[in-house]
């Protein structure tokens, strides 16, 4: 099999496999790209087809004799089986970019409050007396 070309998924960020779908043969990322972008619904099967985004080869694994074994790729022991993270929407200020002008980031360094002597001319008239 030929490792599909695989782009960045909008549902979820942390995908490791790309899926095959069994009813139209093609590459998903997630079911939810499959409705997107399919007009039929998504056929489950217990024997999926998955290929690795990061050594690009492809396998297959029996989902009703899924052990805690099989959650890592057989080629690259890639951990495909993580938790999603998915995108979630933010209100942001946008600013230039930090790196060229950095007035909109806040410094959170605490300033030391300067030290003061008995010979300090501001204090004088208060120490001596």
């Amino acid at each position: 099999m030929v490792a599909p070309q695989c782009y960045s998924n909008k549902h979820i960020l942390n995908a490791q496999v790309a899926i095959r779908s069994p009813c139209c043969r093609k590459w998903f990322d997630c079911a939810e790209c499959h409705v997107e972008q399919e007009d039929h619904p998504l056929l489950q099967q217990l024997d999926m087809t998955f290929a690795c985004k990061k050594c690009k080869k492809c396998f297959r694994k029996d989902v009703e004799s899924f052990e805690d074994c099989d959650e890592y790729c057989p080629h690259c022991d890639n951990h495909y089986v993580l938790d999603a993270i998915t995108p979630t929407p933010a209100l942001q200020v946008e600013g230039e970019d930090a790196r060229i002008d950095a007035r909109m980031l806040k410094d959170d360094r605490v300033r030391t409050a300067p030290e003061r002597r008995i010979f300090d001319v501001k204090d004088a008239a208060d120490r001596l007396g």
